[in-house]
């Protein structure tokens, strides 16, 4: 059996999260067991919830144990096999967590689904048509209910989540409008993702300014938004929101650091009569199947062109999860581990 590297949450962070609150190391890969198979891992998913999962908090999951290995999503193909589900060579995805290899218990219902990669890059199967894209594809279709010639909005627009949002969303003829950090993000929101606006949140000072231009690009008002940030862009957002609106709450990143993340004017759910409803979206997987069929079909067809950005190695995991936390990334965060 191949030894292992492995990184390992080694002390929980203070506030921001740093580099020394990781420990990588090498371990021995136990032989299998009935049942099981050996996974290589080719791609390591980064995602803000495990900056969650660092703290001693309550949550929706326990805390990532300390001296574990990191939690995480992974793609890659089995190089041995003691079940008869799986053989040598099959493309799978996982939550093989931050490390080499991972040995999985074939048995247990959902810890391994074979993945086709004739015409879904291998990586995808951690963005647009993996865990993200079924994020957004629960917010828009089953909370925010979207119908064609509404209005919604997305935080983070250019992320995994984002991309796969905006691409659903347009098959369903609505208006999208996304907000991001930067010119070069917002220009790729347009011009790649389709969005038909895209909000440079990193120009504005405060709420007030933000919500005005987000006005601009939204007539109508808006009927649905999904949150990934919290903090100003939900202050920015809400006064926004037509009465009966839909928000789905799926990310808080702006409190990600242990900070509490005040809502500056809550009476306008009241006032609106607005439906806000959080979701985990592991808790749903009655959606997936019919989630990943249409995800599949959408970056098959050319219609959902996720971007990627790539850190090399596994010792590059931890620098490359704290620029995602700043927002370095754009598109989906992997990490390229052969």
């Amino acid at each position: 059996m191949p030894s292992n590297q492995q990184i390992l949450l080694d002390n929980r962070p203070t506030g921001e999260a740093l580099v020394s609150n990781f420990k990588m190391v090498t371990a021995d890969t136990p032989a299998l067991k009935d049942g099981q198979v050996l996974v290589r891992h080719h791609f390591l998913s980064l995602d803000p919830y495990m900056r969650g999962r660092m703290n001693d908090a309550k949550g929706y999951t326990a805390p990532q144990a300390l001296g574990q290995v990191m939690i995480g999503g992974t793609v890659g193909e089995v190089v041995e096999s003691r079940s008869p589900k799986f053989a040598v060579g099959d493309t799978v995805v996982g939550m093989g967590g931050w490390q080499q290899f991972s040995v999985v218990d074939a048995e247990q219902l959902g810890a391994l689904r074979k993945v086709d990669t004739t015409h879904v890059p291998l990586s995808h199967y951690l963005g647009a048509v993996g865990m993200p894209g079924v994020t957004a594809y629960y917010g828009l279709v089953k909370i925010i209910e979207a119908k064609a010639g509404q209005t919604v909005v997305v935080s983070a627009a250019t992320g995994a989540v984002g991309s796969a949002f905006v691409a659903l969303a347009k098959a369903r003829g609505c208006r999208a409008v996304g907000t991001a950090g930067g010119p070069d993000k917002c220009k790729y929101a347009v011009d790649e993702l389709g969005f038909d606006a895209c909000v440079d949140y990193k120009t504005h000072q405060d709420a007030g300014s933000l919500s005005k231009a987000i006005k601009g690009h939204c007539p109508d008002g808006v009927d649905g938004y999904f949150e990934n940030v919290g903090g100003m862009v939900l202050d920015a957002v809400l006064p926004l929101m037509n009465a009966f609106g839909r928000i789905a709450m799926c990310g808080m990143i702006a409190g990600y650091d242990g900070k509490p993340v005040p809502m500056s004017y809550p009476a306008l759910i009241l006032m609106s009569r607005l439906r806000v409803q959080g979701f985990i979206v592991s808790e749903q997987m009655d959606v997936w199947p019919e989630a990943l069929k249409e995800l599949g079909m959408l970056v098959a067809t050319g219609k959902l062109k996720p971007r990627e950005t790539v850190a090399h190695g596994l010792q590059a995991a931890p620098e490359a999860f704290l620029g995602l936390l700043k927002g370095k990334n754009f598109g989906k965060q992997i990490v390229k581990l052969i």
